[in-house]
């Protein structure tokens, strides 16, 4: 049995189980503390995300750029698009990333320690901006012409059900769908070989990016912002922590 397992180790596993033990509690930590922070911003009073998200409307009207409403109704007349984009910001936020993640750690192992810590940097400022800017997401705001799509798609109110451990009420600011969707899209593109998988890699992030406006969950400033996150920790993880341990935390070029 103690050789079956050393094995079925030495092919699967490319750091031993303890390396795959040592990830998957730093994942629960980062996790239990996303969720602590997450209940912090939901209870920060009824006024502050609704009165952050109108600034953000306001912002963006001034802008030009509140298309928001449009997007939402479009895709509402077009009911599998609607229903496609519900399923798919439910599910893809976990799923794909969990096992992209995955993928990497088992297959690509010399890149996953820099994508984990870009990972890391990536929630630590998303963190701050929970904390210090919760808002209300455009579905919470029907008086500006937005539907909860979300609650229609689960055949009940999300926020007094069990789709609330799922979702994220008043931390639209930045937008992690996006920001998740941007480090996995660009490092699984280098990542793989084959055009199609690569092509398929570049334009997650965009797909994620009509889901979250289509279906109300972000704003265009949430988009944005996201997608600066993912710039920003991928800098700091490659100019700062890389070089602190280039030959473990630097983004290996292997490809599939």
């Amino acid at each position: 049995m103690r050789r079956r397992l050393d094995l079925i180790e030495a092919r699967v596993l490319p750091r031993g189980w303890r390396d795959a033990v040592r990830q998957l509690l730093i994942a629960l930590v980062a996790y239990m503390l996303y969720q602590v922070v997450r209940a912090l911003a939901d209870g920060s009073g009824s006024y502050k995300p609704f009165g952050d998200a109108t600034k953000i409307i306001n912002l963006e009207r001034v802008l030009h750029v509140f298309i928001e409403p449009s997007v939402q109704a479009w895709t509402s007349n077009r009911h599998w698009l609607m229903d496609f984009a519900d399923w798919t910001y439910l599910n893809a936020h976990y799923f794909v990333t969990i096992g992209a993640l995955v993928f990497i750690y088992l297959r690509r192992n010399d890149s996953f320690y820099f994508i984990r810590n870009m990972f890391m940097v990536a929630m630590a400022i998303a963190l701050v901006g929970y904390f210090l800017y919760p808002t209300a997401p455009p579905r919470l705001m029907p008086e500006w012409g937005f539907t909860d799509s979300i609650s229609q798609f689960l055949g009940g109110w999300v926020d007094r059900g069990p789709g609330h451990a799922f979702l994220n009420f008043y931390a639209a600011v930045p937008s992690m769908h996006v920001c998740f969707a941007l480090m996995i899209g660009v490092a699984m593109a280098r990542l793989v070989r084959r055009r199609p998988l690569k092509l398929a890699w570049c334009l997650y992030p965009l797909l994620i990016t009509f889901v979250v406006v289509a279906t109300g969950n972000h704003y265009l400033t949430d988009v944005f912002l996201g997608a600066l996150t993912a710039g920003v920790s991928a800098l700091a993880a490659k100019q700062l922590l890389a070089r602190a341990r280039p030959d473990v935390w630097a983004f290996g070029q292997a490809t599939a």
